[in-house]
């Protein structure tokens, strides 16, 4: 016999369990009114009408609908394909407005604008000294550098203390162009890994700090793991401030230098951070910047009559306009989205061995990803780095 059960709806009213048809009559192709009187017929013999289910739709709960945004392909696909060009260009002026410093005694020491340029575009390129000297041999070429620096000379340099105040300074510098659309804004930290096979979300996460009610160790082993803290831009993901410290580096004790770092350069209208930054300094910190902090409390957070205004005025915006609140919030999302894009694109792991290396090419992470952001915004929203918008 032919499987007939799956049920048929005909004007809002569903019927189930609906006789069979004989396969032969199947086989012959008849009409639709036509197998309908057959079924009826079969329907008389076998005795009572069958039972319909009656569906109201008014009582069908409408699920809503979650928003999504319009993306410009033409414009991704050129920013995509002129990404390599751009970056080489936009990295190369961004290193020559580095002061050379005075160099007295010694021999010639490689110009510190090239050794930057080599050591950000071996982070881009995200493979090993010898497999980017191809590259480095083309960006001599093009007449970005004046010779290609030999990798065991770029892996030495890597490891001066000294690079990473110039880093930061980049940093800054490449989110620059893009402040006059930036001015909300989201922290959080992130590790990555210096050679273990786990996640950072794992190790952190995984396996309970807390435990049935008794705390555990840390399991973050500090050789394993350097900590990145970043300010980061809530439309466009590029990094205005950024600090590099160990696995064990609190995230709250780096929030008011981020937060200094960014009112340099941006207008601040608000942060958002999760309750790891709770505190009333820090909220007090981003009201003196003209912003709003939608920081997170804690669940045994209870302003008294001793608490600062300022604590008792984001509580209870907090308390009594929960959703508004939160949806400032989680624009705090967009740092995870942020850590996601430089892990994927420039890896979750360094190849450093010695931690001045590491930090140095952790921040080279942030500055790669800060010109691809920037090269996205020339073609996506049309913001000319050297000028404003176009």
């Amino acid at each position: 016999m032919y499987d007939t059960l799956r049920s048929r709806v005909k004007h809002g009213v569903r019927q189930i369990n609906q006789p069979e048809l004989p396969f032969n009559v199947q086989r012959d192709g008849l009409q639709h009114h036509e197998q309908c009187s057959l079924l009826e017929a079969s329907a008389e013999r076998l005795g009572p009408p069958m039972a319909t289910l009656e569906l109201n739709r008014a009582d069908v709960p409408v699920k809503p609908r979650k928003p999504t945004y319009r993306q410009d392909w033409p414009a991704y696909n050129r920013a995509q394909t002129n990404e390599k060009a751009e970056f080489q260009s936009l990295l190369f002026d961004l290193c020559h407005s580095i002061q050379e410093p005075l160099q007295t005694i010694g021999r010639p020491r490689v110009a510190l604008a090239e050794l930057i340029f080599c050591v950000v575009l071996k982070v881009y390129c995200a493979m090993s000294g010898r497999r980017t000297m191809w590259e480095l041999r083309q960006a001599k070429d093009s007449g970005y550098i004046s010779k290609a620096i030999h990798y065991n000379t770029l892996s030495k340099y890597l490891q001066r203390e000294d690079l990473a105040p110039y880093l930061t300074q980049l940093i800054q510098l490449s989110a620059l162009p893009l402040n006059i659309v930036e001015r909300n804004f989201a922290a959080d930290s992130s590790g990555f890994s210096t050679g273990t096979t786990q996640k950072w979300g794992q190790v952190k996460w995984d396996n309970a700090r807390i435990r049935y009610g008794e705390k555990q160790p840390n399991t973050v082993k500090k050789k394993d793991w350097v900590k990145l803290h970043i300010m980061c831009g809530v439309t466009t993901n590029v990094v205005a401030a950024a600090i590099v410290t160990h696995a064990h580096g609190g995230d709250h004790a780096q929030f008011k230098p981020l937060v200094e770092a960014t009112s340099e350069n941006f207008v601040i209208d608000s942060v958002a951070a999760d309750k790891a930054y709770s505190s009333y300094r820090n909220l007090q910190l981003v009201v003196s910047k003209a912003g709003m902090p939608y920081i997170a409390f804690k669940e045994n957070a209870n302003p008294s009559k001793t608490s600062p205004s300022v604590w008792k005025r984001m509580y209870r915006l907090y308390d009594d306009n929960r959703e508004d609140f939160l949806r400032h919030y989680h624009l705090r999302s967009n740092v995870e989205t942020t850590f996601s894009m430089i892990k994927a694109k420039f890896g979750e792991r360094v190849r450093s061995k010695t931690w001045p290396a590491q930090a140095n090419e952790v921040l080279s992470k942030v500055l790669a990803h800060n010109l691809c952001c920037l090269i996205q915004s020339m073609f996506e929203l049309g913001i000319d780095p050297r000028g404003g918008l176009t």
